[in-house]
């Protein structure tokens, strides 16, 4: 197939794009730095498509493919939700959807040492940062933002986790989100989205959970407007 060369035009921007299509050349953006998320790699000068979606932009320098898959891949700054499947000494290995499992080291807590490392079973739910990611190595994990504070991070306790695809992650870490905000009118709920197709609800009663949850797993084909519509009839039945 050949590659498309797409540098430099903003029009190809939220455009759909292909893995092997050129979106930027590094040669032509002198004194510019740029931040690349999941769905794009650097080769030499040029920004390259790794997998087929719609190429997004956000001020001041970041860019990424938005593709609605169940595969994630992983990119530094992206959080996530993990799932952990073993314990070692030095780390828990965490399933995030990706290619291969994650690494999060006992230390990456805030105030982490050896005399108070986390204890988690294998199936605990986490809510972490991706810190690194290499396509010759596992990803690693961290239960700490930018600043070395816990902050939101850590584990997700009771509550349903749902597995979904990236595109509707995407879709409500969206600001605003007509869905969350729509049901957040009615309903009392915690969520935690991850980009890597997955998100967790809470709330005092099971039934709530799995109405929530249901109800935004069926909005990804629809536009904002309809999505805002189906939320408020579906709350109209509950009274």
């Amino acid at each position: 197939m050949p590659i498309r060369n797409m540098e430099m035009k903003n029009s190809f921007i939220d455009q759909y794009v292909f893995p092997g299509d050129i979106v930027l050349d590094l040669s032509k953006m002198t004194n510019q730095t740029i931040k690349l998320g999941s769905g794009l790699i650097q080769d030499g000068d040029f920004i390259t498509v790794m997998v087929a979606g719609t190429l997004r932009f956000s001020k001041p320098n970041k860019y990424w493919i938005e593709s609605s898959h169940k595969r994630y891949i992983p990119s530094i700054g992206d959080n996530v939700l993990g799932i952990v499947v073993d314990t070692r000494s030095d780390n828990f290995f965490v399933d995030i959807k990706g290619p291969t499992l994650a690494f999060l080291p006992v230390l990456s807590f805030e105030g982490g040492t050896r005399r108070n490392i986390p204890k988690f079973e294998v199936g605990t739910l986490l809510y972490v940062r991706v810190v690194k990611a290499n396509h010759d190595m596992n990803p690693e994990l961290s239960c700490m933002d930018a600043t070395g504070k816990a902050a939101e991070y850590g584990p997700l306790k009771d509550g349903l986790m749902f597995d979904t695809t990236t595109g509707l992650s995407r879709m409500l870490l969206s600001s605003p989100s007509p869905v969350l905000e729509t049901l957040g009118k009615k309903l009392a709920f915690e969520i935690a989205v991850g980009l890597n197709a997955r998100f967790w609800v809470n709330a005092s009663s099971p039934s709530v959970v799995v109405l929530v949850g249901n109800t935004i797993m069926q909005m990804e084909s629809l536009t904002p407007d309809q999505q805002k519509i189906r939320v408020e009839n579906m709350l109209q039945k509950l009274r």
